[in-house]
């Protein structure tokens, strides 16, 4: 009986934890990421990734942009930035305030293999 009620009681624990605590983030989706820059993205920096306006950042350049660590690059898409001699800026979310924090990082993840620039993976603050 004793066990019975112990095991029990460790189950609804695990049930009740599981309701509050937060879901573990999923693993980065590049297949996500990649419909995320088709739609959002590529219109400037172009499908290819090597800039389709003035200004726009050629992500293909091994000493480009997609060198900057992922806290960086993740803070740039997530806030907005404008690159020296870029006559606008890009927009927080690239104009797209329904962007999650998870779907900034999946097109990071894509762009990174899409363009062939990789760096040391660097958690986001």
């Amino acid at each position: 009986m004793k066990i019975k009620l112990f095991t029990l009681t460790v189950l609804a624990l695990v049930i009740v934890m599981g309701m509050i605590m937060p879901q573990a983030a999923r693993a980065n989706d590049a297949k996500n990421g990649a419909a995320i820059y088709a739609q959002n993205c590529a219109a400037c920096h172009g499908a290819d990734g090597k800039g389709s306006i003035p200004g726009a950042p050629d992500f293909t350049a091994k000493d480009g942009v997609l060198k900057s660590p992922d806290n960086v690059l993740i803070e740039r898409i997530t806030n907005g930035f404008q690159t020296n001699g870029s006559p606008m800026a890009m927009p927080p979310k690239g104009g797209n305030a329904s962007l999650t924090a998870q779907d900034i990082s999946d097109v990071l993840v894509y762009m990174r293999q899409q363009f062939g620039v990789f760096v040391e993976r660097r958690p986001s603050r």
